[in-house]
C-alpha cells in the first residue's frame, strides 16, 4: 500500500504524455479535403509522394499537416478595365477552380495556401483586361458577352496552368458602363430597331403591290384570251344553250325564235 502512489503517479504521467502524443500527431481530413505534410526533420514539405488523404492519419508529432479544399469552389472578383475607346468598364465575374490533387505538395512549396490571392485572382484580372481592350462598350453591352467570357477564361487558363491550379470555368455574371453611354447605347439600339421595322413594313408593301400587279396581269391576259377565242358561232352556241335553261324553268314566259339582231331567240317574260 506504501508502495502504490509511487507507481500510480509516474503511470500518470506516463498516460498524460501518451494522451498529448496521440493528440497531436492525429489528424483527420475531412471530405473534399486533402493534406500535404510538412517533415520538420525531413526535407520540409513533401512533393514527391500523393498528399493525404479523406480520414485518420498518425504523423509524428513534431510533423505537420496543411489541409486543402480540393473539390471544386467558387471565387468572386469585381474588375474595372477599360474598352477599346478608353472608357472604363466594370465587370463582375467568378471563376470555378480547384487545386491540382497530384501536385498539392507543390502548390504548398510555391505558393502557400495564399494561392487564391496570389496566383488564380491576379491571372483573372490580367486577362480580363487584355480581353476587354479588344472591343468598344457597344459590343460589351450587347453581342460579345459569350465571346468575351471565352477569351477571358482561355487566357486566364493559360496562365495557371503551370501554377498547379485546375480553371474549370470563368462566368461573366455582368458588365457595367457608364450611365452616359449605356443611354447612348440603347437610344442607337432602338433606331436601329424602328429602322429594321420600318424597312420591313416598306417591303411587305412592295411585295403586296406586286402581287396585285402580278395578279392583275394574269387577269388581263385571261380576258385578252378569252376575247380572242370568243367567234360568233361560239356565242350562238352559247345563246341557245341559255335559252334552253331558261325555256326549261317553272317562270312564266314567251320565247319568240329568231327575233334577235344576231338571230338568237328573245325572251318575254309576263312577270
Amino acid at each position: 500500500m506504501d508502495r502504490l502512489p509511487k507507481i500510480a503517479l509516474p503511470a500518470v504521467f506516463i498516460i498524460i504524455l501518451l494522451v498529448i502524443l496521440i493528440s497531436k500527431s492525429a489528424v483527420t481530413i475531412g471530405s473534399g479535403e486533402a493534406g500535404v505534410l510538412y517533415r520538420t526533420f525531413g526535407g520540409g514539405v513533401v512533393t514527391d509522394k500523393p498528399p493525404l488523404g479523406e480520414g485518420f492519419h498518425l504523423v509524428a508529432p513534431w510533423n505537420k499537416v496543411y489541409v486543402y479544399e480540393v473539390r471544386q469552389q467558387e471565387v468572386f472578383e469585381k474588375m474595372k478595365v477599360l474598352s477599346s475607346n478608353g472608357l472604363e468598364i466594370q465587370i463582375d465575374a467568378s471563376a470555378w477552380f480547384q487545386p491540382n490533387y497530384s501536385d498539392l505538395g507543390k502548390l504548398h512549396q510555391e505558393k502557400s495556401e495564399m494561392y487564391k490571392d496570389r496566383v488564380l485572382l491576379p491571372a483573372i484580372r490580367s486577362a480580363a483586361r487584355s480581353v476587354v481592350g479588344r472591343y468598344t462598350p457597344e459590343q460589351l453591352y450587347s453581342s460579345k458577352r459569350d465571346a468575351i467570357q471565352n477569351e477571358i477564361f482561355e487566357e486566364t487558363k493559360n496562365i495557371v496552368d503551370d501554377q498547379y491550379i485546375q480553371l474549370n470555368e470563368i462566368l461573366v455574371r455582368d458588365v457595367t458602363l457608364p450611365t452616359t453611354i449605356k443611354e447612348a447605347i440603347e437610344r442607337k439600339l432602338k433606331e436601329e430597331q424602328s429602322s429594321l421595322e420600318y424597312e420591313f413594313r416598306l417591303e411587305r408593301a412592295e411585295k403586296e403591290a406586286q402581287r396585285q400587279r402580278i395578279e392583275a396581269q394574269g387577269k388581263a391576259d385571261a380576258n385578252r384570251i378569252l376575247s380572242a377565242s370568243l367567234t360568233d358561232k361560239i356565242l350562238q352556241d352559247k345563246g341557245i344553250e341559255a335559252t334552253l335553261q331558261l325555256a326549261q324553268s317553272p317562270n312564266a314566259k314567251v320565247v319568240v325564235v329568231g327575233s334577235g339582231d344576231d338571230g338568237l331567240p328573245l325572251i318575254l317574260g309576263n312577270n
